[in-house]
């Protein structure tokens, strides 16, 4: 009997403190042209469709009555972990990244002078990862992917001269899939069962954003964009357990996750003719992130709330434009964000990252009066991510950190006015 009560609690406590974690990382970068500065001014930067996300209040500001952005954009992932630990008899799990391609639409139809709509579609938060099923932390991870689309209509709206304000709703959509090996504790013969969170969810948020014109050289932007609460349903499945644990096959889990919501500030001045510069700050509720809340349906059900401690985070961003002639122009840019997890004992591969740093640079070229497309480049180094988790007697020691962590961005944008 004491078993029977013991080991659902004990493997709840486990998938919580791994399934509300999955890969969830901000990305600022959607394959536009402001990829080239870091995303530096994007609150506050209104040359074309993509400000109908960036912050919909400068949507009036676009000069043509519409304007439509497409992007593509490519992501490559090399996250290697180097492992201290030794116990659970596996290697360091490879480059755990890895290619994801991704890309975005913006659209805005301008009314009036004063009145403005748009409609963008992209994503801002998730990623995946795949260490194997050998390595040395597989009952924390083999597998981690959290992958969201958005869906974003807005509205925007010029009330004098100066001020300008501006709205929309989020519609989101997510796909949760994350894997990793169970430790048969009282049947070591068996080998390692499988565990496998798997669902997908809709949610839904809104932004809001006011623009100020300073001078006609000079905006300011802010943005809010609210938290998106994602709940996972019947996501759980067993496999290959040992007859200790085979009463657990069956068990469901409900998963609440929540996206975090953000304030951003952005400014862009334009300098002369040829040069303009931008900057940006940012606050993200990641604290809210780290909350987990799983209910667990067995024969002997629980529910888990579990704060692993996150921290609240900035961003800082500072780019800068050159037009090096009348068809073509020159971006680069950098931005910091502080770290979520600054514990190493809270950290756990399914979120390899701790402060940021991004370095960026891009091209665009105005091919024709109406059509322009452009390239950029960013590199997101993740930093070395420590991790000293011990004393769980169900997934084992692992400490560590990894030797290379980041993310490449290659991004290509098609821009039309008509």
């Amino acid at each position: 009997m004491l078993r029977t009560y013991i080991i659902p609690l004990t493997l709840a406590s486990f998938i919580a403190a791994q399934s509300t974690q999955a890969a969830g990382l901000w990305l600022h970068e959607t394959g536009t042209e402001d990829l080239g500065v870091a995303t530096a001014g994007r609150a506050a930067t209104a040359g074309d469709a993509t400000i109908a996300s960036g912050n919909p209040a400068g949507m009036p500001l676009l000069t043509e009555q519409d304007s439509l952005v497409v992007t593509s954009q490519i992501l490559y992932v090399n996250s290697r972990f180097d492992s201290e630990t030794k116990v659970n008899g596996g290697g360091n799990g490879g480059n755990a990244g890895g290619v994801i391609p991704s890309g975005t639409a913006s659209y805005v139809h301008k009314y009036s002078d004063d009145l403005a709509f748009g409609l963008s579609f992209g994503s801002y938060f998730g990623l995946g990862l795949d260490y194997g099923d050998d390595w040395e932390g597989r009952y924390y991870v083999t597998e981690a992917e959290l992958l969201t689309m958005g869906l974003n209509p807005s509205v925007g709206y010029r009330i004098n001269d100066q001020w300008l304000i501006g709205g929309g709703a989020n519609f989101f959509y997510s796909t949760l899939d994350q894997q990793a090996a169970v430790k048969n504790v009282f049947n070591p013969s068996q080998g390692d069962g499988k565990l496998k969170l798997e669902d997908d969810t809709f949610g839904a948020g809104f932004n809001l954003g006011i623009m100020f014109e300073l001078t006609k050289d000079t905006r300011i932007g802010l943005t809010y964009r609210s938290q998106v609460d994602l709940e996972f349903e019947d996501a759980l499945e067993f496999s290959n357990l040992g007859p200790a644990l085979s009463r657990l096959e069956g068990t469901k889990a409900d998963l609440d996750l929540n996206v975090p919501q953000q304030i951003l500030l952005g400014l862009h001045h334009q300098l002369n003719d040829d040069w303009a510069i931008m900057a940006s700050i940012a606050w993200q509720e990641w604290s809210e992130f780290g909350k987990q809340e799983i209910s667990i349906t067995s024969p002997n059900p629980a529910d888990i709330e579990k704060d692993l401690e996150f921290d609240d985070t900035w961003h800082f961003a500072l780019g800068t434009q050159y037009q090096i002639n009348p068809e073509l122009r020159w971006s680069v840019g950098i931005s910091h964000d502080t770290s979520p997890i600054d514990k190493a004992e809270n950290r756990t591969p399914d979120i390899p990252f701790d402060r940021i740093w991004r370095f960026a640079t891009g091209l665009h070229y105005q091919w024709k009066e109406n059509i322009s497309i452009g390239l950029a480049y960013e590199y997101m180094d993740l930093g070395s991510a420590e991790i000293d988790v011990t004393g769980n007697p169900v997934r084992g020691d692992l400490k560590g950190e990894y030797s290379t962590n980041a993310v490449h961005f290659y991004g290509l944008n098609f821009n039309m006015t008509f």
